[in-house]
């Protein structure tokens, strides 16, 4: 089974994937994370990436692509995944599917979408950066950043799930509440669909 899960920034995609990861015995596969991760060990896929992540736009499909092809091909995504982050555009979900079958994983089979206000997401990007203090600041969590986050968002993202609303894949979820809330409403989701 593979879980794509969309939001805007600050959504609480990653805590929601993890949690679903957890439930469900499949790896949470957070394409920001690993990006962050390649631009702080300097790797070469790192310095191609800093300097568009810093500017908050999207890095090219074709890098993502072969990132997100790379870790659905580890023996721990056998069973499936959750995809946190990846697709953003429809061009990389046009590309996706074909990319699951081709790694023998089927196709995307759900579809989760965060709703939340976007002053909601500004309220809990600034919570994060103010508890996450100096030591565990993002870069991408800086102001200016976020708006461009959101307006990138909006452009891109957007019209993704319209893609998936139009495949009848794609539910949304309502991304307000306690984390605990939220849970409960994906899970009811996935669990829907699994037996449907």
């Amino acid at each position: 089974m593979l879980i794509v899960l969309l939001g805007p920034p600050g959504a609480g995609k990653g805590t929601q994937a993890a949690r679903l990861a957890t439930k469900y015995g499949i790896p949470q596969i957070s394409t920001g994370d690993m990006l962050r991760a390649a631009v702080a060990a300097g790797t070469p896929l790192g310095k191609r990436v800093e300097g568009i992540m810093e500017a908050g736009e999207l890095v090219p499909d074709d890098v993502m692509l072969e990132v997100v092809e790379d870790r659905l091909s580890q023996p721990d995504c056998a069973l499936g995944a959750i995809l946190d982050g990846y697709p953003r555009t429809a061009g990389q979900a046009e590309t996706l599917d074909p990319l699951v079958q081709r790694i023998g994983q089927g196709r995307s089979s759900l579809v989760l979408v965060l709703d939340v206000p976007e002053e909601e997401v500004i309220r809990r990007i600034s919570g994060r950066r103010e508890e996450a203090g100096e030591a565990g600041k993002r870069d991408d969590d800086a102001d200016h950043v976020v708006l461009e986050r959101l307006r990138v968002y909006r452009e891109l993202t957007e019209p993704l799930v319209e893609f998936y609303r139009d495949k009848g894949v794609m539910a949304e979820i309502a991304g307000i509440g306690t984390v605990d809330e939220i849970f409960d409403r994906m899970d009811a989701t996935v669990r829907e669909h699994l037996q449907g």
